[in-house]
């Protein structure tokens, strides 16, 4: 597939490399040029472009930019460039606060995720949530002794989804879907909790697991 990645960070440049080793066109899409130069030398296949150009150029777009920003960063390719395509949004809803005890700070609460917050914006676009509740050094090919992890899903569009689950399989991870774009509630704040070791204990390699006896 032709895939567009909007961000220029650890998230951003981990999910475009994985792409890239698995044979998909990616480009990838930055206000800063000049801030992926390093990686674009290692990744040389890849085009840098700017956020519109982008969006136009995937047949899926992938959102890897801080929560902060995930609004903007969508308004800046421009809404037609995002009708009918699958958005994995990978995005989580940090606050630009310390976190507490390990414990991050959400801009969002329960009754509402920054998924829905880009749906409802967005509405012709298929936002995937996925990606978020793990660092980008296990986001491709991770490997744990236990198996396969887990990477909890939702959206409100069933091929979007189905499409999601088939890279997410040859990413090495299995997946869970958890509904409708509300699931993202309880997805998002997974993030929360898969940082708290790392916070407390310097300990950045997990990952969830949903066991089953069915």
């Amino acid at each position: 597939m032709k895939i567009g990645v909007l961000g220029s960070g650890v998230v951003a440049q981990s999910l475009a490399a994985g792409f890239l080793r698995y044979g998909h066109d990616v480009t990838l899409g930055t206000r800063t040029a000049s801030k992926l130069a390093d990686w674009n030398k290692q990744n040389p296949k890849a085009n840098i472009a700017g956020f519109a150009e982008t969006a136009k150029f995937g047949e899926l777009v992938v959102l890897a930019v801080k929560g902060t920003v995930a609004l903007d960063a969508l308004r800046a390719t421009g809404v037609a460039n995002l009708a009918g395509k699958t958005v994995i949004d990978a995005t989580n809803p940090i606050a630009d606060a310390p976190p507490v005890s390990g414990v991050l700070k959400f801009f969002t609460n329960l009754d509402e995720s920054l998924m829905e917050r880009l749906q409802r914006e967005f509405k012709e676009a298929r936002f995937v949530k996925a990606f978020n509740s793990v660092g980008s050094a296990c986001m491709v090919n991770p490997k744990f002794k236990d198996g396969k992890p887990t990477m909890f899903i939702c959206g409100n569009d069933e091929a979007a989804k189905k499409t999601v689950s088939g890279i997410l399989d040859q990413f090495g991870w299995e997946t869970a879907d958890m509904g409708k774009a509300e699931a993202a509630r309880a997805i998002e704040p997974l993030c929360i909790l898969w940082c708290i070791p790392g916070f407390l204990r310097n300990d950045w390699s997990h990952a969830f697991k949903l066991l089953s006896d069915s």
